[in-house]
């Protein structure tokens, strides 16, 4: 199963991937839901690591796309050295806003995130989704509360979305037995990858391995 964990910098990058992680989601301010990092953080994370980094495209809270702000963000992350991107948006109904991904990517792989769980209408998210040039991952928890309330969901959709589902959203070690049962193949982490799940703590190598050791076996 894929492991991705959430950096905020070179230091959790290099933790992450010392601890077997296969990418990095590179955000900053998660007390807003994850923003773009800055360009020198995206330049010092693809030195530290040889991962794949994945980097949000988002420039404030919300779903709504502020195209230029997000098309000056792109440019500036990608001459630091960005070339995988996440990002989603919805429109002022709740419909996932297909219109900016033809500005802002260029065919490198890309991730959905979790604005699929504040999406009006789940199944139409999924059919705006579904081909999209590029996606590979879509990120969700299931429920805009977390995965601990969106599990029976994720559970649900694996059936017909695991080749794109990355289960995410406050996962725990005892989500995993249910996730791997239910055929999801990949796996996102934050807080579970810091001491006492604390967003100041850096991300601890020891705890990557745990979570990896955990899906190495099946959960």
């Amino acid at each position: 199963m894929l492991l991705e964990v959430i950096a905020l910098d070179a230091r959790d990058a290099r933790s992450a991937q010392d601890g077997g992680a296969d990418r990095v989601e590179l955000v900053s301010a998660m007390a807003s839901g994850g923003l773009s990092p800055s360009p020198a953080t995206v330049a010092a994370v693809r030195a530290a690591v040889t991962i794949p980094v994945r980097v949000m495209l988002r420039t404030g809270p919300g779903f709504a796309a502020d195209l230029p702000r997000l098309r000056r963000t792109a440019r500036d992350l990608r001459a630091a050295g960005a070339e995988e991107f996440v990002l989603g948006f919805l429109d002022s109904s709740g419909a996932v806003d297909p219109a900016p991904f033809d500005a802002l990517l260029d065919g490198s792989p890309w991730t959905f995130h979790r604005a699929i769980d504040h999406a009006a209408s789940r199944p139409a998210a999924w059919s705006a989704l579904r081909d999209l040039p590029g996606l590979d991952t879509v990120l969700t928890a299931g429920s805009p509360a977390g995965v601990t309330e969106g599990l029976p969901v994720l559970t649900a959709e694996a059936a017909s979305h695991a080749r794109l589902l990355l289960a995410g959203g406050g996962v725990r070690e005892h989500h995993l037995p249910a996730l791997a049962a239910a055929g999801l193949t990949a796996i996102h982490s934050g807080s579970a990858a810091r001491p006492g799940a604390d967003w100041s703590a850096p991300v601890d190598a020891a705890l990557v391995a745990r979570l990896r050791d955990r899906l190495r076996v099946g959960a």
